[in-house]
């Protein structure tokens, strides 16, 4: 099994459609048996793999009240499990200080069982949640928005994970018709591109990835290329 997070300082950088698209690839691409964990209280990469929501378990899982076997749910895609977010999860960095166990997360990882890639989509932030991930992921993947200020959060992230593990730090929603984005670009010409497009918000509006929607768009040759990069990292 491998472990991949899916890891920003700032919201709003598209980190859950990332993670949901990357995570689809897993399993058809790769024909990986995958899990998506959603570490995230606003779940949004649960609802887009059909999660509607409800309850406030989640948070178990890390109080071993429930194993996170029981938590896992099927979805509509072949070979790709999900372990769902609910908004117990608020309050995921105080339990992680409270129980006092820095790799609570590493172990629980390896209770889940037969899956070859974990997919994890964390909430932002530099937080115990983000300690316990760089303690436990093989690779922590970062989106970064070509602008000035992501790539300020992501020199933050770079130096708060202090090479603990393996960064792939990805620009994405490139518009390559902005010179800034351009010059960003440039500037780290070895980083994965996902490029800004229509698709990847109409098929996350739809609760589908990309792939599934528009196998032949740019956004899906993307998701493809960046998840090929991921796996040679993993080998």
């Amino acid at each position: 099994m491998a472990t991949i997070a899916i890891y920003s300082l700032k919201g709003g950088v598209g980190k859950s459609t990332l993670a949901a698209n990357l995570a689809w690839c897993a399993a058809t691409r790769s024909s990986r048996r995958t899990l998506l964990w959603d570490l995230d209280p606003q779940a949004a990469s649960s609802w887009m793999l059909g999660e509607d929501g409800g309850g406030e378990r989640a948070h178990a899982v890390f109080s071993r009240d429930v194993p996170p076997s029981r938590l896992i749910r099927v979805t509509t895609i072949e070979r790709l499990d999900l372990l769902p977010a609910d908004a117990s999860l608020r309050d995921l960095n105080h339990l992680f200080r409270t129980v006092a166990k820095k790799r609570r997360l590493a172990r629980l990882l390896n209770d889940l069982g037969d899956h070859e890639r974990v997919i994890l989509d964390c909430p932002p932030g530099l937080t115990e949640t983000a300690d316990q991930v760089a303690r436990a992921a093989d690779l922590i993947v970062v989106p970064v928005v070509p602008s000035a200020l992501s790539e300020r959060a992501w020199g933050e992230v770079d130096r708060h994970l202090g090479g603990r593990t393996h960064t792939l730090p990805v620009h994405v929603m490139v518009d390559r018709r902005r010179a800034l984005h351009l010059e960003a670009l440039a500037r780290h010409p070895d980083w994965p591109v996902v490029p800004m497009a229509s698709v990847v918000e109409s098929a996350a509006t739809a609760r589908r990835c990309v792939g599934e929607v528009a196998p032949r768009s740019l956004a899906a040759g993307a998701f493809d290329e960046l998840w090929k990069r991921i796996e040679k990292r993993l080998v």
